[in-house]
């Protein structure tokens, strides 16, 4: 039986530029397309945030070299938090599969790993667990 997941990944970009949004944008999103086995048609829709600090182009501009046409997308300034990491672009990727929750491979990339301790063990301190 087929269902709605939620798909999640994180990156950390070096710098706000265009070449190294998109780069990292790229690579996230691949990951992410390859770890879930994901089909253009069972997208259901694509989420991307970025922090603050990143605004030399949109994430989601990536999608344009994939055959993602009908997909629905949209970009979002994530949440300004004084203590929260900073240079991050999240995605959320609404897929239907017939993955179960448990089987969902969610790509925290470097650093931001430390975001999902629950995930993938504890943080280096508590001010950086976001989310």
């Amino acid at each position: 039986m087929r269902h709605m997941r939620g798909i999640r990944g994180a990156t950390r970009v070096n710098e706000n530029t265009r070449d190294e949004i998109l780069h990292a944008t790229r690579e996230l999103l691949g990951e992410m397309i390859t770890a879930n086995q994901i089909e253009a048609d069972d997208i259901a829709s694509v989420f991307f945030t970025a922090t603050a600090d990143l605004d030399a182009e949109f994430p989601a501009y990536v999608t344009r070299e994939l055959d993602w046409a009908d997909v629905p997308l949209l970009c979002a300034r994530e949440m300004s938090v004084p203590h929260g990491m900073t240079s991050v672009i999240r995605i959320l990727i609404h897929v239907n599969t017939e993955k179960t929750q448990a089987e969902i491979r969610h790509i925290y990339k470097g650093e931001t790993a430390r975001l999902r301790p629950d995930l993938f063990g504890e943080p280096d301190d508590d001010h950086n667990n976001e989310e």
